[in-house]
């Protein structure tokens, strides 16, 4: 029988923690109130999600764990904490929908940098509703760069393509594979770092350094 095995969402280092804190935004929002909410969501969803990674780190290898090899009383930790994770990503998937019905996506002018990159994690995480984070990415490719994290932007491209079937552009999703961290099928990899470097991103290998000190080293495992 195959082994099931979970992988958690690798998508938390865009400075999410130094980006959320209710400190006013430098450019007031149009809307503070929701900028607040968005910022309160995102501590949730993050919250959940370092909980569960903390717990991958010490139980399992590479952000992944073979549940068939966990005690019940492990199995049952591992599930109270994902179920966590899934109950902030379906109550924040449902939430951004209607902002988004209501307000289009939320802009830096809206919502503040902060609060607009807020909005962008939660869709980063609504994996849920893949329809629903084409809607938004289209959304948020029709915005200048000065209303929408070109960073952001690169990295739902990345999910929403490979969601799709297709490849990604610029090497933002990763699987854990045989020891270390791969790429998931990536269009052109040769030019890789131009294009990741003209969004604003770190080269690939220096990413890779990002998941091992995430994670923890598989070579000391």
């Amino acid at each position: 029988m195959k082994r099931r095995t979970f992988a958690i969402l690798l998508l938390l280092f865009c400075g999410v923690s130094a980006r959320t804190d209710d400190k006013p935004s430098s450019n007031p929002a149009k809307e503070p109130e929701l900028r607040l909410e968005l910022l309160r969501r995102v501590k949730t969803d993050q919250e959940a999600r370092m909980t569960l990674i903390a717990w991958l780190k010490e139980h399992g290898e590479g952000g992944t764990v073979k549940l068939d090899t966990l005690s019940a009383e492990r199995k049952a930790e591992y599930e109270k904490l994902s179920g966590a994770v899934k109950k902030a990503d379906q109550e924040n998937t449902d939430r951004l929908g209607q902002i988004v019905e209501k307000h289009g996506w939320p802009s830096n002018t809206l919502v503040g940098k902060d609060g607009s990159h807020a909005a962008w994690l939660l869709v980063q995480h609504a994996d849920a509703n893949t329809k629903f984070q084409r809607k938004c990415l289209d959304l948020m490719a029709k915005l200048s760069k000065d209303e929408m994290s070109q960073i952001d932007l690169a990295y739902l491209t990345d999910r929403v393509l490979l969601a799709e079937g297709k490849k990604q552009v610029y090497g933002t999703q990763f699987n854990f594979t045989a020891g270390k961290w791969e790429p998931r099928p990536l269009e052109d990899s040769e030019n890789v770092d131009k294009r990741r470097a003209e969004v604003g991103l770190k080269p690939l290998a220096e990413y890779v350094k990002d998941l091992q000190s995430l994670y923890g080293s598989p070579s000391k495992k």
